[in-house]
């Protein structure tokens, strides 16, 4: 068993030699998994092995790094906050935000059931794997996942509140959508639709509206930075624990992701039975929606086995 001081660097993929080539594919893998509503970028840097060293970098952007900009130090500032890997990672996610928004938004329109029982399959895996990665399931943990679980389902099941689409209002929503993104199993893009700004940042995307995309950018570095530092924070210190409330909210969030669903609101649904869906909109497609989740339950165990296991921690 590790100890918490370890957990970070040692089982949550710490700062490890990988080629920025395969930072850069993380990154477009972060990008392409963030603009779906309902999966998390912070659950593909998890199984992809970088998860550690994404907070790591992140919590290196701090007053010492302030005075040393400041001053002048730019190598310093440069080496605190992993540069080379934090900009080759966002240029991944910036280019598959940009080159894969349309592609997602046109699956989810005409392969609907089929995309959500993919990424089904996926959260499941995921939730499955971190599983095996928190320590020892004692009475604390085990509440810890039930309480994130709950908290995950009772996102995915609250009303759509709309956000005005205003600047201010698109820094707001890129400083809460960001804190989602960056836990696994709690989607950015599905805060988005519960502020009611999913479909405004998508049409400042499709129109390369500046203005708002830079509040939207500013709101997401500001939350980004206090955010990562939080997250980093507990899993020094406590790591078992926040490792469970993690494992939680990756299976709370299959609520939102399970493919048969009523509709009732822009960012809420009521989830049914394949037969009960047949029901009320026709065809299920039942069995390519289960062979949908096995390519999801699989895809994460390649990420896993290509990737070494990077996220670490003992397999039990």
């Amino acid at each position: 068993m590790k100890s918490p001081r370890q957990a970070p660097a040692a089982t949550l993929g710490g700062p490890r030699q990988v080629s920025l080539f395969g930072v850069l594919l993380r990154g477009m893998l972060m990008g392409a998994a963030d603009i779906v509503p309902g999966v998390s970028g912070g659950t593909v840097a998890f199984i992809t092995g970088i998860y550690g060293r994404l907070l790591a970098a992140l919590s290196g952007a701090d007053l010492k790094a302030a005075r040393d900009i400041l001053a002048g130090r730019w190598r310093r500032v440069w080496r605190r906050v992993d540069g080379a890997f934090l900009l080759t990672l966002l240029t991944g996610i910036v280019i598959s935000v940009f080159s894969l928004a349309r592609v997602i938004a046109h699956l989810l329109a005409t392969q609907t059931l089929l995309v959500w029982a993919f990424f089904f399959g996926l959260i499941l895996a995921s939730g499955v794997a971190l599983t095996r990665r928190v320590p020892s399931w004692s009475p604390a943990n085990a509440l810890a996942l039930a309480l994130a679980l709950l908290f995950a389902v009772a996102i995915g099941f609250a009303p759509a509140f709309s956000l005005p689409a205003t600047l201010p209002g698109f820094f707001i929503a890129g400083f809460v959508a960001i804190c989602a993104m960056i836990l696994p199993g709690i989607s950015g893009s599905f805060i988005l639709l519960l502020l009611g700004m999913y479909p405004a940042v998508l049409r400042a995307l499709d129109s390369l509206a500046w203005a708002p995309l830079g509040l939207f950018a500013l709101g997401a570095g500001t939350g980004l930075l206090v955010f990562s530092r939080l997250l980093h924070a507990l899993l020094e210190r406590f790591y078992a624990p926040t490792l469970a409330a993690l494992t939680g909210f990756l299976f709370g969030s299959l609520a939102l992701l399970w493919p048969w669903k009523l509709p009732r609101a822009p960012a809420g649904a009521q989830a049914v039975t394949p037969g009960a869906y047949a029901e009320a909109l026709g065809d299920p497609r039942l069995a390519l929606c289960l062979v949908s989740m096995a390519a999801g339950f699989a895809a994460v165990w390649w990420l896993e086995n290509r990737f070494e296991n990077r996220q670490g921690g003992p397999r039990r």
